[in-house]
């Protein structure tokens, strides 16, 4: 029998096992909910040449993500506390993930990101989803995103009517997360979100929350420095900061809490 040493890590709602060693494979089986650790992800953390840390992102089904928000934030507060009584916490780090590196800042249990520049971004994109016509939206904020704005959210399917834009045609080959928003005034957002590789409906989703207060920002006449307020379906507020000039954005920040929910042995 071979023993895993394992944290879990809880950002905002998402929830994580973070590893460090080499174990993509045993993904599914180590987020299983049943027979499992349960989580939404898997993070293996490597030595890297580029940053203080390298964060590989596998989803619940196994597959592997070019990043993660929540996921990332999760791995600065783990690094963060990980270090001995002999140096001195640190609160400021770097993540190399697939998508670039990410910045980080670790205040107590707030961790504070930047996320790479917004890309690819598309605006209402007409979509038949059961027979009714959508106006989609979409983004890049590291993983693809695609973000409808609603009214009534709580009343959305967002399981059933997430998997169908999750694996419309439009998307392919490599699919789309599917954020569903609503306005609860200029400065704020509601937001449930179905996550690609989770295949269902997550508590919250850190670049979901990104990007869907960017392109309700990028819709609105307002530039400058912005900060929007999302709230997430696990009762959090995530807060997302960016420069806006034009429709150019830049300068990204998540900011939300993060808690290390325990420590063991996975046994294989």
């Amino acid at each position: 029998m071979t023993k895993i040493a394992f944290t879990k890590v809880v950002a905002s709602g998402n929830d994580f096992v973070i590893i460090e060693n080499n174990y993509p494979l045993l993904a599914r089986q180590i987020c299983g909910r049943k027979f499992g650790i349960g989580a939404d992800g898997l993070l293996l953390l490597e030595k890297s040449k580029k940053a203080d840390v390298r964060m590989r992102v596998f989803n619940a089904d196994g597959s592997e993500a070019e990043m993660c928000g929540n996921g990332a934030r999760a791995t600065a507060l783990y690094w963060a506390r990980k270090s001995t009584k002999t140096q001195a916490r640190k609160k400021q780090l770097t993540i190399e993930t697939k998508a670039g590196i990410i910045e980080a800042r670790v205040t107590k249990d707030t961790v504070k990101i930047k996320l790479t520049d917004p890309k690819e971004y598309q605006k209402k994109i007409p979509l038949v989803i059961r027979g009714r016509k959508l106006k989609a939206n979409f983004i890049n904020t590291g993983v693809p995103h695609t973000i409808i704005f609603v009214q009534g959210i709580e009343q959305i399917d967002v399981p059933d009517i997430g998997r169908e834009l999750r694996y419309h045609k439009y998307f392919s080959p490599a699919g789309t997360n599917v954020n569903f928003a609503e306005m609860i005034n200029n400065n704020t957002l509601k937001v449930r979100t179905y996550e690609r590789g989770v295949e269902n409906e997550t508590l919250a989703c850190g670049t979901g929350s990104a990007a869907s207060a960017i392109v309700f920002s990028l819709q609105s006449q307002v530039s400058g420095q912005r900060k929007i307020n999302v709230i997430t379906q696990g009762k959090e507020t995530l807060k997302v900061y960016f420069k806006k000039d034009a429709d150019s954005i830049s300068d990204v920040w998540l900011e939300g809490k993060a808690k290390i929910v325990c420590k063991g042995e996975f046994y294989v």
